[in-house]
């Protein structure tokens, strides 16, 4: 992958190459320490993401971006039948706000249709407006909400639902 260079008068802007990749057993740590300094994540233990990788387990997608050969974000997903449930989603402090979390939700939207998905759902606090506004640009649409659903602190979870059919 090479960083595409585009060159104005004064200066030159180089955009970073970015990987989008399926997790690995070995990525846990990293994924662990991502979502530890997410305050709006999923906070799991241990167990909960070697699961992740279990044959055992339901059904699950754990995708990683890197950027410079470093994670700075990941997403996990679940299907249940034809649905897929997106269950975390992290992205490293310094990287918000630069279209990681766009890319990675777009390559896990992709990859689900192309597997014959009906559609995807998701909680999300009700505090986290970068998060909805993510979601509502992918044609998410609000399906309802769950009073007290969360903890530390206690808030409302909006519930989302994005159909392909």
């Amino acid at each position: 992958m090479n960083p595409l260079t585009i060159s104005g008068r004064d200066h030159a802007i180089t955009q970073i190459p970015m990987l989008i990749r399926p997790a690995t057993v070995a990525d846990i740590p990293v994924l662990m320490a991502l979502e530890r300094h997410a305050s709006t994540a999923s906070h799991w233990s241990l167990q909960q993401y070697e699961a992740l990788f279990s044959e055992t387990d339901p059904k699950r997608i754990a995708l990683v971006i890197e950027e410079e050969h470093t994670v700075k974000g990941f997403l996990v997903a679940r299907a249940v039948e034809r649905e897929w449930e997106i269950e975390n989603v992290a992205v490293a402090g310094a990287a918000r706000r630069r279209g990681l979390g766009t890319r990675l939700l777009g390559e896990f939207l992709d990859w689900v249709r192309g597997r014959g998905a009906e559609s995807v759902f998701l909680e999300v606090r009700e505090s986290n407006r970068a998060a909805r506004a993510l979601y509502e640009k992918w044609a998410f649409v609000e399906a309802g909400r769950r009073n007290g659903y969360y903890r530390e602190p206690e808030e409302d979870a909006v519930w989302y639902r994005l159909g392909f059919m």
